[in-house]
C-alpha cells in the first residue's frame, strides 16, 4: 500500500515503488550526512514534489532501518514526518520521506548562533506534544527527542523525525529495557534499565526545552559516560539563568523532568 501525501492521495504508485528510484526521482543536493549514511533533497519527477531521501548503506544495521520504516509507515499525523516509500538500490536502502525545508531546530540555532525565545519554544513544544500524543496513543515511543530531531517545514510547522531508535510498545512487552538514544537527553529510568514507557519522551522534551533556551543540554560539557552516571543520581536539571525566564516556563520544564516516571505528566496533560 503506497503511503499518502497528507491529503489522502497516494504519492508513490505501486508501479513507481517497483522501478529504479533514479527513474522516479531527480536528486537535487545532499542536505545531511552522518554515521547512518546521507540525506538528499530530491524531486519526484511525475509530480515535481520535493522530498527527502535517507540513503543507508546495507552494511549498517538493516534491522534498525527496517524498524524505522515500519514505525514511520504506521504514522499519519501533521506532527510526524511523512513516510512515502522505500527502495533497495546499489547496496543502499533509500527511505523516501517528507522534506522539511527549514531543517532541524538544532540547525536553525547553529546557523543563527542564537537560542530560541520562550514564545518560539512554546510554539514548538505544542507541536511536539501533539506528535507525542499521536505516537503514545498508538503505543509507540520515539526515544530520541532532541532539537536535532525536530524538523521545521517552510511554514514553520514542527514535525518529529528520525525514528532510527523509536520503539513499539506491545502488550507482551509494555516496558522497554534497552538503552538507546542520546545520553544527555535520556530519562533516568532509561539509563538505569529498569524498564520505561512513554514518559521517557516527556523527560527528553524537558531537556530539549533547556537545549532550545540555552543552546545546549545539561551536562553537555562533561563526558557522556559521566553524564550517564549523573542523570539518575543528581536532582533534575534546571535552567542555568532562571531569572531570564517566566515561572510558567520553569514549571513546565520541572513537570517534564519529574524524576519518578509514574508521577511525570503525559503529553496530553502538558498540552
Amino acid at each position: 500500500m503506497p503511503a499518502t501525501q497528507g491529503d489522502g492521495k497516494p504519492f508513490l504508485t505501486e508501479e513507481e515503488l517497483n522501478k529504479d528510484p533514479e527513474a522516479v526521482f531527480h536528486i537535487l543536493e545532499k542536505v545531511g550526512e552522518g554515521s547512518y549514511g546521507q540525506v538528499v533533497k530530491a524531486m519526484h519527477l511525475r509530480t515535481s514534489t520535493v522530498c527527502a531521501i535517507k540513503m543507508i548503506p546495507i552494511e549498517n544495521d538493516l534491522n534498525e532501518s527496517i524498524k524505522e520504516i515500519s514505525m514511520m509507515m504506521g504514522c499519519d499525523s501533521n506532527y510526524v514526518v511523512n513516510f512515502f516509500g522505500s527502495y533497495l538500490k546499489d547496496e543502499q536502502l533509500w527511505i523516501v520521506m517528507e522534506y522539511c525545508g527549514a531543517g532541524s531546530v538544532s540547525d536553525i540555532m547553529n546557523l543563527t548562533r542564537r537560542t530560541l525565545s520562550e514564545d518560539q519554544i512554546a510554539t514548538i513544544c505544542v507541536m511536539v506534544l501533539r506528535g507525542l500524543v499521536y505516537l503514545h496513543e498508538r503505543r509507540k515511543i520515539h526515544r530520541d527527542i532532541k532539537a536535532g530531531n525536530i524538523l521545521l517545514n517552510v511554514r514553520g510547522e514542527a514535525k518529529l523525525a528520525d525514528f532510527g531508535v523509536a520503539g513499539q510498545l506491545t502488550d507482551a512487552m509494555s516496558k522497554r529495557n534497552t538503552v538507546i538514544g542520546t545520553p544527555f537527553w535520556m530519562a533516568p529510568e532509561v539509563i538505569q534499565e529498569v524498564g520505561y514507557g512513554t514518559g521517557a519522551d516527556i523527560w527528553s522534551l524537558g531537556i530539549t526545552c533547556i537545549e532550545m533556551a540555552e543552546g545546549r543540554p545539561p551536562y553537555y560539557n562533561i563526558h557522556p559516560m559521566r553524564a550517564i552516571f549523573m542523570i539518575p543520581t543528581k536532582p533534575p536539571p534546571t535552567l542555568e539563568n532562571a531569572a531570564r525566564f517566566s515561572g510558567r516556563f520553569q514549571q513546565f520544564i520541572a513537570r517534564c523532568l519529574t524524576k519518578n516516571p509514574a508521577e511525570r505528566p503525559t503529553a496530553e496533560m502538558l498540552l
